[in-house]
């Protein structure tokens, strides 16, 4: 009994020191906008990750839409120019898809192309970010159609990038055509050979596709068709470094 009577005035005595001790003072959260402020601040000294800690807080704020929205548009340049282009990539495709109308679109599908395009694998690789930043600069260049002379640098510069990838999807194509060429399995070559060829005429490397496919028709004893692709090689590719292998080739299969 004589515990809990103890224990009892004891509790009664913090409760009043408590009641009577100054308490801490909290301060208040910033405002959205002292946090974007925060954010430029530590962009334009080039402390990316910090920025974007800060433009998060600004964008989860709710605090204006306008405000909000830049705060989005922000934190994917600071990915972008830190080298994280899959985060870059990330937030260029989460604002279209919360702002598909927004003024900035067309430089946002610009800056998803590049983010796609800094990702890019070996052509004896994976080319899904390669398709990805062909989507990006060609849904850029239909929905923005240059007007007649009025020539627009980003589009431009767009369209040089789309044939990059072009010309990247086309050596992965040729690369698993030499596969099969190797694996000795000519139909299925020919065929990746063919389309190449067919789908990609601006292929910087036609050269080699035609050496590859001449000697998968040859191997595959086909030999008019070998003929017609080595002349082609011959004929388009007179300096070509794969003349005179072509010319062994033939010389040792035909």
């Amino acid at each position: 009994m004589r515990w809990f009577v103890f224990s009892t005035a004891f509790a009664a005595l913090l409760l009043a020191v408590s009641a009577c001790a100054p308490q801490p003072v909290v301060p208040p959260a910033k405002q959205a906008g002292a946090y974007f402020q925060e954010g430029e601040a530590f962009f334009e000294d080039g402390h990316y990750q910090e920025a974007i800690a800060s433009w998060e807080k600004v964008r989860d704020s709710y605090f204006s839409p306008e405000l909000n929205t830049l705060a989005e548009l922000k934190i994917a340049e600071a990915y972008f120019l830190n080298e994280q282009y899959l985060e870059a990539a990330a937030a260029y495709e989460a604002f279209l898809k919360s702002h598909p109308e927004h003024p900035k679109v067309k430089n946002v599908l610009f800056q998803l192309g590049l983010s796609y395009l800094r990702q890019m694998n070996a052509k004896d690789q994976d080319q899904t970010v390669t398709r990805q930043a062909l989507a990006a600069f060609e849904t850029l260049r239909q929905r923005y159609p240059e007007k007649s002379g009025k020539p627009d640098p980003l589009l431009e510069e767009a369209k040089v990038y789309i044939d990059r990838c072009h010309n990247q999807l086309a050596a992965h194509e040729v690369e698993i055509g030499r596969y099969y060429l190797k694996a000795e399995k000519y139909t299925a070559a020919i065929n990746r050979l063919e389309g190449v060829l067919k789908k990609y005429p601006n292929y910087y490397d036609r050269a080699e596709a035609y050496y590859l496919l001449g000697q998968a028709y040859l191997l595959a004893g086909e030999k008019a068709k070998a003929s017609e692709a080595f002349n082609s090689l011959f004929n388009q590719f007179p300096q070509s470094e794969f003349i005179l292998a072509s010319r062994k080739f033939i010389e040792k299969n035909y």
